[in-house]
C-alpha cells in the first residue's frame, strides 16, 4: 500500500504565505490526525495531501462536496463513478442495480441513515449530510483516507460510531479533528499545524489533553 510524502511544501492565497514550508510523511497503516485551531492551515494541508495522492485517497472535504438535489444512494453512488462505464452510470440513476442496493443499503444502516436513502439531500440536517459523506468515502475503497473534520456536525456517541466505522474501513489516514479526545483515541500520531506550521508531531500514546490543548 501507498503513502504520502510531502517535502517542503508551500501554499499561499493573495500572495500571502498560509502554509509551509513543511513536511509530512504518512506511512502505510498510519493514522495521522491533525489538529489546531480554526485557520491554521488544516485544510489546506489536506488539499495537498490530495493532489499528492494520485487517485489512491478517499477524500471528505470540509464543504462535504454533495449533491444536494440527489438522493443520499446516489450521493454515496458517486464514489464509484470512475469504475463504471458511462451507460452503467446512467441506468443507475434510473433505476440502481442490485448489487450497489446491497452494498450501499447495510452501510447507510451502520450510520443510522437507513430510513433516508432516497430522500435527497437537500432535506437532511448538517449532521446527516456529513454522514452521507462519510458513507461516500467508505464505499469507494481506495487506499487512504483524507478527511477534513468529518464528525463536526455529530454528537459524542455517533462521533465515536463513525470514527470506529472510519478506522475499521481505512488502515491509513490523515483526519483533521477539532475534537482533541477523537484525535488521541483513534489516531496513532498527532500533528499539530500553527500559523501553517507543523508544531507538534508525536505519537498519540506519548501526549495527553494538556499537551495539545495549548494549539488552538
Amino acid at each position: 500500500m501507498p503513502g504520502i510524502k510531502l517535502s517542503g511544501v508551500t501554499a499561499s492565497f493573495g500572495g500571502e504565505r498560509v502554509l509551509g514550508p513543511l513536511s509530512l510523511n504518512l506511512e502505510p497503516g498510519e493514522r495521522i490526525a491533525l489538529v489546531g485551531k480554526s485557520g491554521a492551515g488544516k485544510s489546506t494541508l489536506i488539499r495537498l495531501l490530495y493532489q499528492q495522492a494520485n487517485n489512491q485517497a478517499s477524500l471528505i472535504p470540509q464543504d462535504l462536496g454533495l449533491v444536494h438535489a440527489l438522493p443520499v444512494f446516489h450521493n454515496v453512488y458517486m464514489a464509484r463513478l470512475d469504475q463504471h462505464p458511462n451507460w452503467y452510470n446512467v441506468v443507475t440513476l434510473i433505476r440502481p442495480f442490485k448489487r450497489e442496493r446491497t452494498e450501499i443499503g447495510p452501510l447507510l444502516e451502520q450510520l443510522g441513515m437507513s430510513e433516508k436513502v432516497w430522500a435527497t439531500v437537500a432535506s437532511l440536517s448538517g449532521g446527516q449530510r456529513q454522514r452521507v459523506a462519510i458513507a461516500r468515502a467508505i464505499y469507494r475503497k481506495a487506499n487512504i483516507l483524507l478527511a477534513d473534520e468529518p464528525v463536526s456536525a455529530l454528537d459524542g456517541p455517533m462521533a465515536h460510531v463513525v470514527m470506529s466505522h472510519l478506522n475499521d474501513a481505512y488502515e491509513t489516514s490523515i483526519v483533521a479533528l477539532h475534537d482533541v479526545e477523537l484525535a488521541l483515541r483513534y489516531c496513532h500520531r498527532i500533528v499539530g499545524i500553527q500559523d501553517g506550521q507543523i508544531a507538534l508531531d508525536e505519537a498519540s500514546s506519548r501526549l495527553s489533553e494538556s499537551d495539545i490543548l495549548p494549539l488552538y
